[in-house]
């Protein structure tokens, strides 16, 4: 396994981080698998050399959290050398101040994540979306109390406009509080408006970056001719790529497979390698349910791309709307 600072900080994580979006409850999501059938994959990925993984509170409303917690605590080789980030932003219950980033349900959201992880402190801590109806100050000091009081080790957002992100980096300078240090964003092959505004701002500031749907929730895994149960129930995938492949997006995912069958791997392998080239990059959210998708992902770390194969990679590309913030 190949380790790397994440962004500025010292922290050091392992370059495929595991997503649990996939494990807790099959009552909350279809294609979500139980904890039996969870726990199998997280050891594996432990055994793997992964030290980080990454939840929210709201997967699965809170059992996500709960069986990754069990799973690291009886298989893992200890706290100290384990990275668990976790989310806070989406509604856990049905009240007003049940979601969002008020003070009120920061300081709530903490410790129902810890209680239910099972530990004394997060190590990446990050806000699932912007808050539009919250001073940002009021977000940004509650963090900072969140980590002087121990509960976390570093902050962290996920996808947002760059104007946005770049407030809140600046707010928190200003007032000295605690700096976020990583961004968790929707970028791939096929979904590259990060590059606009997004990367260089990371790269600028020295933020790591953590791309959710590494794979396009499975198109650039050689999944678009197929039919899983995510595929065909996953409201959000189709709200994010569309109900049906895009020609643009057909025409990379063609490019992709055509290299991926010229250099013998698999298009999910080389998609991953694709990202673990980009400058900024840390560590993608790879999100295994299969024990085969964890070898793809960590050979992929193995894999060279020339400029030449990269360019292949990303000549189809077209612009698209904005989605996933």
């Amino acid at each position: 396994m190949q380790y790397l600072n994440l962004g500025a900080a010292g922290l050091k994580v392992s370059r495929i981080c595991l997503g649990t979006m996939t494990y807790g409850s099959s009552q909350w999501r279809p294609w979500v698998l139980d904890e039996e059938a969870s726990r199998p994959l997280i050891k594996q990925a432990l055994e793997a050399g992964i030290n980080f993984f990454d939840s929210a509170d709201m997967y699965s409303l809170g059992a996500s959290e709960e069986v990754l917690g069990r799973a690291l605590k009886e298989f893992g080789p200890g706290r100290d050398q384990l990275v668990i980030a976790t989310k806070v932003f989406y509604p856990m219950g049905d009240g007003p101040n049940q979601w969002g980033l008020s003070r009120k349900h920061i300081m709530a959201a903490i410790d129902g994540s810890l209680r239910r992880l099972g530990t004394d402190h997060i190590d990446l801590y990050q806000i699932h979306r912007f808050d539009p109806e919250t001073p940002i100050e009021e977000t940004l000091e509650a963090l900072h109390d969140v980590v002087r009081a121990g509960k976390a080790r570093y902050l962290g957002a996920s996808s947002m406009p760059a104007w946005q992100f770049a407030k809140m980096l600046y707010t928190a300078d200003a007032h000295g509080w605690t700096r976020l240090i990583t961004m968790q964003n929707h970028y791939n092959l096929i979904y590259r408006e990060e590059e606009r505004e997004m990367i260089p701002l990371c790269l600028d500031q020295g933020i790591g970056v953590l791309p959710w749907s590494p794979l396009a929730r499975g198109l650039l895994a050689g999944k678009q001719r197929s039919k899983t149960i995510r595929a065909a129930t996953d409201s959000y995938s189709h709200q994010v790529y569309g109900e049906q492949v895009s020609e643009a997006d057909a025409r990379v995912i063609d490019s992709l497979e055509t290299l991926a069958a010229e250099a013998r791997i698999h298009p999910a392998r080389m998609a991953l390698a694709w990202l673990l080239h980009q400058p900024a990059v840390v560590a993608p959210i790879v999100g295994i349910s299969k024990p085969g998708q964890l070898d793809d992902a960590l050979a992929a770390l193995e894999v060279q791309l020339s400029p030449h194969m990269l360019a292949r990679l990303e000549e189809s590309y077209v612009p698209h709307p904005v989605a996933g913030i």
